[in-house]
Order: C-alpha cells, then sequence, then structure tokens
C-alpha cells in the first residue's frame, strides 16, 4: 500500500487549503486515517483524526478551522483548511492504519506536502 499526498501550496492568511491522500494497493478495510504535520523546530502533532465509526478528532489549534473527510472506503481522504493563519505553516503527512488480507493491519504514511501560509 502507498499513499499519495497532494495540495500543498503558499496561502494567504484567512485563506483556504485542501489536501487530499490517495491510497492505492491491496487494501480490505482503512481503519484509521490521520492527518499530521511538522512545523520547523518542532515536533510531529497529530491535526485531525477520522476513524472507521466516523469519529472525528482534531487538534485544539485547529479545531472549527480544519475538516478531515474520506471519500470513499478505498483510502482517499481530504484535510479542508480555512482560515488558515502563519501558525499553520509545516509540512503535512497523511497517515492510515489498513487492514488487508496480505498484511493484517498496518500503519502506512504518505510523503509530506509542504503548506505555508504568508502574507
Amino acid at each position: 500500500v502507498q499513499l499519495q499526498a497532494s495540495g500543498g501550496g503558499s496561502v494567504q492568511p484567512g485563506g483556504s487549503l485542501r489536501l487530499s491522500c490517495a491510497a492505492s494497493g491491496s487494501i480490505t478495510v482503512v481503519n484509521d486515517m490521520r492527518w499530521y504535520r511538522q512545523a520547523p523546530g518542532k515536533e510531529r502533532e497529530l491535526v485531525a483524526g477520522l476513524n472507521s465509526n466516523g469519529r472525528t478528532t482534531y487538534a485544539d489549534s485547529v479545531n472549527g478551522r480544519f475538516t478531515i473527510s474520506s471519500a470513499d472506503a478505498k483510502g482517499t481522504m481530504y484535510l479542508q483548511m480555512n482560515n488558515v493563519q502563519p501558525e499553520d505553516t509545516a509540512v503535512y503527512q497523511c497517515y492510515q492504519n489498513i487492514y488487508s488480507w496480505a498484511s493484517g493491519s498496518v500503519g502506512y504514511w504518505g510523503q509530506g506536502t509542504q503548506v505555508t501560509v504568508s502574507s
């Protein structure tokens, strides 16, 4: 299984951006979807999560501004980012815990996509 993240870029404060993450390979069930970010000089932090029951969780810093969602049962996920602020500048990574008959439940990471918020 491979995850491919896209949608990063430069945006002005108050603007919006949508990140996407597509999964490919042998997928039976997607158990858990998450977006993480890491800013320069800081530790990686969990931004948003979506489990197989549809429950979402958000970091306090993005709650009410960001929305995690999935498009299908094959690992396509999004992060809608509204009213972005300079402190949202970071490399964003997607993560999915995926069950397949061949491998069981395994965590997979996508490559990072840079989000830069500046005026």
